[in-house]
């Protein structure tokens, strides 16, 4: 009797429970000799896996279209923001330099029908030392109004002029964008579609594998229990682990179902750390960390480059690995890092 094309089996590596103060968790693996040699896959077996393979490659390529895409309509929101606060910030510069300006032209205006004079007018004009003083007085205030008018006016007019500025640099990048938004849009809509026919192809090859290959693909059920060490990285892996024997679905990221990236994500989510959901966006994050160095929780990417990664998995101690692999097999562990491809491209320490 065939399986349905969402496997529920459980994965291959036995794990033990470890001490919670223990830096890195223990997994009691039987000795490399012990393990069963690889199966032979079948013709039907190696085409199945050939095609979730193509898959899993445009399902990377349709998650980190959509994260690009949702970083672009967040830059034209903060440009749209920018450009309406830059408005009312003009639209109030506008009214203080007329109502600055107004102040200094009445100020002007007196002058020059001889309300201000000089000191020394002052003085000869004066009828005594008290009438020099009230006079000399009455000039230091107009001189201090007109002075303080015309700085208010000219903070006013270069306000007005940066926040111009600043409202032509926010339309711009509004319209860059958009114009980003719209060729990203197109991307994501033509990987969703090419997946979709990936997807159809690859449900069919799995329906016509044999019972033996569709067992070969789930492995051994594993009901171990694993605890991770303290901290956050311990704390993904633990709930990494918590998914294993739960079906692989393109673009999934829990609870029932995940691909690579939603299992990275989903686990991460639970210790505090938000990550993209793909896992092109999610080497961008964190430190490298050199191959034979990994701590619990470290993610480890595949692929031949940053710009062509295909799946991410995470580090849980002892040479050991957990990831959502691939259409037709579960959550599960594997040795690190070659288990889970051997294009491994590099590690990525997101906690401590």
């Amino acid at each position: 009797m065939k399986r349905a094309f969402r496997v529920a089996a459980s994965v291959t590596a036995a794990v033990v429970v470890v001490s919670v103060s223990s830096p890195s968790p223990a997994l009691a693996l039987p000795p490399a000799h012990q393990q069963p040699p690889p199966d032979t896959a079948s013709e039907a077996l190696a085409q199945y896996k050939k095609l979730t393979a193509q898959a899993d490659q445009v399902n990377e390529d349709l998650l980190a279209a959509r994260t690009d895409l949702d970083k672009k309509r967040k830059q034209l929101t903060k440009a749209n923001t920018d450009l309406a606060a830059a408005k009312k910030t003009m639209a109030q510069a506008a009214a203080d330099e007329e109502a600055f300006r107004g102040k200094v032209d009445v100020l002007t205006n007196a002058s020059f029908q001889g309300a201000r004079f000089n000191k020394l007018s002052a003085l000869l004009t004066g009828s005594s030392a008290d009438d020099f003083l009230e006079r000399a007085s009455a000039l230091g205030v107009l001189a201090s109004d007109n002075e303080e008018a015309l700085s208010k006016l000219t903070g006013a007019v270069n306000l007005a002029s940066d926040a111009q500025a600043k409202a032509s640099a926010a339309q711009k990048s509004a319209r860059d964008a958009t114009a980003a938004a719209k060729t990203l849009l197109g991307k994501v809509n033509k990987s969703k579609t090419d997946l979709d026919k990936k997807i159809q192809k690859v449900q069919s090859a799995y329906n016509s594998l044999s019972g033996t290959d569709q067992d070969a693909l789930a492995g051994p059920e594993d009901n171990s229990v694993y605890l991770g060490p303290p901290g956050a990285g311990g704390t993904a892996a633990e709930v990494a682990m918590q998914q294993r024997g739960k079906p692989y679905v393109y673009g999934a990221d829990g609870p029932e179902t995940f691909d690579c990236s939603g299992l990275t994500m989903y686990a991460y989510n639970a210790a505090g750390i938000s990550l993209p959901h793909s896992s092109r966006a999610q080497f961008d994050m964190g430190k490298s960390v050199s191959n034979g160095d990994f701590q619990v929780g470290d993610l480890l990417f595949y692929g031949s480059s940053p710009g062509s990664i295909h799946h991410v998995a995470m580090y849980i101690g002892d040479g050991m690995l957990v990831h959502a692999s691939t259409s037709g097999v579960p959550v599960k562990t594997a040795d690190a890092p070659y288990g889970a491809g051997s294009d491994f491209l590099g590690a990525k320490r997101l906690a401590g």
